[in-house]
């Protein structure tokens, strides 16, 4: 059974890339909006704009080291990444369901400041899903692997749509596939 689009959520972060093109899906086929974003930060969508408080992006705090350590790179401890990894937290607390478009490395970590958002997913045990740019294709994180799958659809009405800035034709398409398989 279809959502009711008027009645579902898309928690993002309104940057270049990914994030805006999951807002610009959700605007075309209205459904609401939250991107959480900071104090000084510049981000493309601003529909449903919502600018965390220092005292709230201390709650999405998390050590870099732990990133680091999880995700097998170096993120550096400068105050806008710390405030981007903050606002990750956000988009994924809120949803129920996350989206995320960029690439799958050897070591199962999504590419990027994005790979946070992908392992505090899986750490919260919410579903995952994963356009793979360079493999052009959907995976879903189950039973602690990547697995292949058709394009998914929609089936909470609070989901996160994130992912790389780098965003590419194919990962263009397979958001506005997933919003059409969804609410279409």
């Amino acid at each position: 059974m279809k959502l009711n689009a008027g009645d579902c959520t898309l928690y993002s972060g309104g940057a270049t890339g990914a994030e805006a093109e999951f807002g610009a899906m959700a605007e075309r086929f209205g459904v609401a909006e939250v991107n959480f974003t900071f104090e000084g930060h510049q981000i493309s969508r601003t529909r449903g704009m919502r600018v965390l408080t220092q005292e709230e992006l201390r709650r999405g705090d998390v050590s870099m080291t732990y990133v680091s350590r999880l995700l097998n790179r170096t993120y550096s401890n400068a105050p806008i990444m710390r405030k981007v990894l903050q606002t990750i937290w956000y988009q994924v607390n809120n949803g129920m369901e996350i989206y995320v478009i960029g690439s799958i490395q050897e070591d199962g970590t999504v590419k990027g400041g994005t790979g946070w958002g992908a392992e505090f997913a899986k750490i919260c045990n919410k579903p995952l899903f994963v356009f793979d740019q360079a493999k052009n294709g959907w995976f879903r994180w189950e039973q602690a692997a990547w697995h292949s799958q058709d394009t998914p659809t929609i089936a909470n009405i609070h989901f996160t749509g994130t992912g790389t800035r780098f965003l590419e034709e194919n990962g263009k398409k397979a958001v506005a596939e997933l919003f059409e398989r969804s609410f279409g």
